[in-house]
This record gives C-alpha cells, structure tokens and sequence, in this order.
C-alpha cells in the first residue's frame, strides 16, 4: 500500500515537472512560477546528476575523464541539486536571486542531455 502512494506521488511530480522543462530560458525574465518549477524539478529529478555529469564531462573531457571526475562531481551535485531545489521551491514568491535567476547550471538536470556542460553555480548571484 505505502509502495502505492510512493509510486504515485513520484509519477505525479515528473508530470507535473515535465512543462516546466519543456521552458527554458535564454535570454527572458525568469518568474516565480519558473523559479517553483525549478524547485521542483531539483527536488524530484536531482539523481539524473550521476549520469548527467558523466555524460557531460565525456562529451567535454572523453571517456577518462568521465569516469572519474563526471563520476565524482555528479555523485556529489546530488545533495546540492536536491537542497537547491528545497530552497527554490520554498522562496519561490521571493525575488532572491535578483531576476528569479536559477542558482546551479544547468538550470533542470536533464539538460546534460542536451548538450550542457557539467555542473556550475552562478557566481554572479552576488550582486
């Protein structure tokens, strides 16, 4: 039964988190409703930043490379792309960052496999 209702709420999540992805931005203003859709696709989908990474620094760096650093890096974005997205989520009505700016780069995990590079923090945040 408790199998059931995880199952369910994690098929949900992904719906509801897919349109979110199918959005994203270049060169546009960011919104609330973007930074809450960013939170949850930080939350529900953070695991894809194993593969994400691997892929990422083997399309970079080559196979060495994502072997061993892809590996590293994307086991260790995990915690830090699920905490960010529990920040995102939770501060949504709040413009921090300035612009309602994504925090980590990629913006959604799943853009490794679309050709984004490996895992960075928008350092200009602090302005």
């Amino acid at each position: 039964m408790r199998t059931n209702a995880v199952i369910t709420a994690l098929a949900l999540s992904v719906v509801l988190a897919a349109p979110v992805g199918a959005r994203t931005h270049v060169d546009h203003e960011y919104t609330a409703m973007d930074k809450l859709g960013r939170g949850l696709a930080g939350m529900t989908t953070g695991f894809l930043e194993l593969p994400g990474n691997i892929a990422a620094e083997n399309r970079d760096r080559g196979a060495g490379a994502a072997a061993t650093i892809g590996f590293a890096k994307g086991l260790g974005m995990i915690p830090v792309r699920e905490l960010e997205g529990v920040f995102e989520f939770v501060t949504a009505p709040v413009e921090v960052p300035s612009g309602y700016r994504p925090i980590l780069h990629p913006e959604y995990p799943w853009q490794y496999f679309e050709g984004a590079h490996s895992a960075s923090i928008d350092r200009s945040i602090a302005d």
